[in-house]
């Protein structure tokens, strides 16, 4: 093998060493940022959803499954987690500017936060939501005739699930 093709061949195994380093890391620092702790960190979060949160079924219910933030408010797939990360900056805007430091700001700004998610979940058709809960793994003959009624409704029309459960893992604004 002449010079040139060994030089090609450096620059290529540099580059994958290095790719792969990135990747990995990559995953290290999502999976950080992702955890429960991370999104707590703040008190504007830790004083105001996380203290609802630890009042749902998401947080503690019989079968010991919790459901992190990032499992509702992040896509699972790895373009969408970096997607997910990007859009997220609008938040440290509004911490450095202090829009929700405190809980009187936050509740003055939870409508208009709320309807950004439930916006977006509407847009993707709750796929958080149906991650975990399919109709297909739903037993009717466990939902009251009320539930699985709608629930059968749901399905047919292909519903979102924001569509009905707003409220579920944090509080309704005032005046919902």
């Amino acid at each position: 093998m002449n010079k040139s093709k060994w030089t090609l061949l450096g620059v290529f195994v540099v580059g994958a060493i290095f790719g792969a380093a990135m990747l990995g890391s990559s995953h290290v620092f999502l999976d950080k940022t992702e955890s429960l702790s991370y999104c707590i960190s703040c008190h504007e979060m830790e004083d105001n959803v996380y203290q609802e949160y630890k009042q749902t079924i998401h947080f503690s219910n019989r079968t010991g499954v919790r459901v992190k933030c990032a499992d509702c408010h992040l896509p699972k797939n790895w373009y969408g987690r970096i997607y997910g990360k990007f859009n997220a900056m609008h938040q440290l805007y509004h911490w450095a500017w202090g829009d929700v430091d405190t809980a009187e700001k936050f509740e003055a700004k939870r409508l208009e936060m709320a309807e950004t998610v439930w916006a977006e979940l509407e847009t993707n058709g709750s796929q958080p939501c149906k991650n975990c809960h399919s109709f297909e793994a739903m037993d009717p003959h466990k939902q009251s005739e009320d539930a699985r009624d709608s629930m059968e409704f749901a399905k047919e029309e292909d519903m979102s699930c924001i569509e009905c459960h707003k409220g579920i893992a944090h509080k309704l604004p005032e005046g919902y």
